[in-house]
């Protein structure tokens, strides 16, 4: 379907066409001519689906009408979780609305100075973009005006609720008219979003379309395992060096990571550049300038860079970590093959990382083809199972593998019999023990009965009365007993005779020598238990001479 079958106005349309966009993608094929009605909508579309226009030009087609409410604040709202997809969307909506009349727009973002930002909200504004924290400095400051806003957009909300902006969403909502018209744009609408969809939104329209793109994907997905982090760096060595590649996008999982490969590449002579969050917006808009100028070949970045970004020249993106969510991995290789251009992601496994790559495949739908390198293979096996061969996903009839693989602990060409194990006493962590009748001496104990003991199991109660008698060294309860003379701790008579048997111990068992002080000519002294000082030997009991 063209675009001029969605009842958009001439002087949008005429800027659609003058932007090369012809025919409008499914998801705004939906969205447009039911946005035109000023009903709220909740879409569920995958990246690079052309959302952006789905939520901008119904919205720039309201501006059209005179505003009811005399103020300089925005008409139209719009927050991204990222400051590239910001300024994305403010590019395209100066794009879109370049035909109208006094259209203007401010980008609020964090990393900029507040000084450009409060001048370009001095002025009437019609489209505002911005990422929730900088816009909520703007609230607290009183520097902006909500009272005509007309339409309040969500783009990626699942991205802004993983970044922890639920509470700055609503804040910002609750600032807003009204009588509104709500546009949620999701990779899903379930969980929180789903939550948090039903708040801000009234009897809403929910438009799906399909998650991952299947037939439509141009993109060649690639895998290869590394043994450990110098095999990865040797690996994207050779992958940047290859002929086909234009330009290439490296996705690291810290922003650390991004400055240390960044140097590394550059070290080795490529035209490399970092780009992660903790940098200034200033020397991200550099970063990006450089990458669609062409000037830098290899921009290395953390999930920032997974959204927002649409450079045509962009032939490789390159997982150097592996996300630890599955839809982010979508939207990093969305960042190759945009508008129907083909792309080569590939992705960087280690040995133990078999389950992030299952999470992937199982989110996306399609296996992931396994590559090597010539003279670069993994000299080790993936501790998944992860067979090293490409292939497609099994079905129920083939055999199995993949991460599902059993753990195999040895190559078992018969079933496993319990009857032909070795005797115990036979085997090698045994072969001390064997039985105990064998081994004990026929002295040290008595041999029992031959009488039988009875099951322990068979439900009656045990009588231990019906034993057969043991040997005659045993001596059962019948057998009579002695009686224990009474000893009174406490008495005279104990202890004294404690120190008589104290003294004669000590005397029995003196093996130090002569303790008379004097030793013989020629022989050392003894150190034994010597009286010295006259102090008397013996045990410390209660009484003393």
């Amino acid at each position: 379907m063209s675009f001029s079958e969605l009842g958009l106005d001439p002087l949008i349309l005429k800027s659609v066409l003058a932007a090369g966009y012809e025919n409008a993608t499914p998801v705004q094929m939906q969205a447009i001519p039911a946005a035109l009605t000023g009903r709220d909508l909740l879409v569920s579309s995958h990246t690079g689906s052309g959302k952006t226009a789905a939520f901008l030009l119904p919205s720039i087609q309201r501006l059209q009408a005179e505003p009811t409410v005399k103020s300089i604040g925005p008409r139209v709202l719009v927050l991204t979780p990222t400051r590239e997809l910001a300024l994305q969307v403010e590019k395209s909506a100066m794009v879109y609305g370049k035909e109208l009349r006094r259209f203007r727009t401010a980008c609020l973002v964090g990393g900029a100075p507040y000084g450009l930002q409060l001048k370009r909200l001095s002025q009437p504004v019609d489209v505002v973009v911005a990422t929730p924290g900088r816009l909520i400095d703007h609230l607290e400051r009183g520097k902006i005006d909500f009272s005509r806003l007309e339409v309040l957009i969500l783009d990626e909300a699942d991205r802004m609720l993983d970044m922890g902006f639920v509470d700055d969403i609503k804040a910002i909502a609750a600032r807003c008219p009204a009588e509104r018209q709500t546009l949620l744009f999701s990779a899903t609408l379930d969980g929180v979003v789903g939550n948090l969809a039903r708040e801000l939104t009234r009897d809403a329209q929910r438009i799906e379309i399909e998650a991952v793109p299947h037939k439509e994907s141009k993109i060649e997905q690639r895998l290869l395992f590394a043994d450990n982090m110098d095999h990865k760096n040797r690996l994207l060595d050779a992958l940047l060096r290859d002929v086909e590649m234009v330009q290439a996008i490296v996705f690291a999982s810290t922003k650390r990571s991004t400055e240390e490969i960044s140097d590394l590449l550059a070290d080795s002579g490529f035209a490399s550049d970092a780009l992660h969050g903790d940098m200034q917006q200033g020397q991200r808009n550099r970063a990006l300038q450089r990458l669609r100028e062409g000037r830098t070949r290899v921009l290395v970045a953390t999930d920032v860079a997974a959204r927002g970004i649409d450079v045509a020249t962009i032939s490789h993106v390159i997982n150097f970590d592996l996300p630890r969510q599955a839809e982010d991995y979508v939207h990093r290789i969305g960042r190759t093959g945009r508008a129907g251009r083909t792309g080569i992601a590939v992705s960087f496994a280690g040995m133990r990382e078999g389950g992030l790559v299952k999470n992937i495949e199982r989110y996306t739908g399609n296996r992931i083809e396994v590559h090597t390198l010539p003279g670069l293979e993994p000299t080790q096996k993936p501790a998944s199972g992860r067979p090293a061969s490409s292939g497609r996903p099994r079905g129920n009839g083939g055999p199995r593998g993949g991460f599902g693989e059993k753990r195999s602990f040895g190559d078992r060409s018969e079933p496993r019999s319990y009857g032909d194990r070795p005797p115990r006493g036979d085997s090698r962590d045994n072969r001390d023990r064997g039985y105990r009748a064998d081994a004990r001496p026929a002295g040290d104990r008595p041999a029992r009965s031959d009488a039988p003991r009875g099951n322990r199991f068979d439900g009656a109660p045990r009588a231990y009365g019906d034993r057969p008698p043991r040997g005659e060294g045993f001596r059962g309860a019948e057998a009579p007993r002695e009686p224990r003379a009474e000893v009174n701790g406490n008495s005279i008579e104990y202890w004294e005779k404690r120190e008589r048997e104290a003294k004669a111990k000590a005397a029995a068992t003196r093996s130090y020598g002569d303790r008379s002080g004097s030793a013989r000519p020629g022989q050392p002294r003894s150190y034994g238990n010597e009286n010295r000082g006259g102090a008397r030997t013996g045990v410390r009991g209660r009484f003393k001479d």
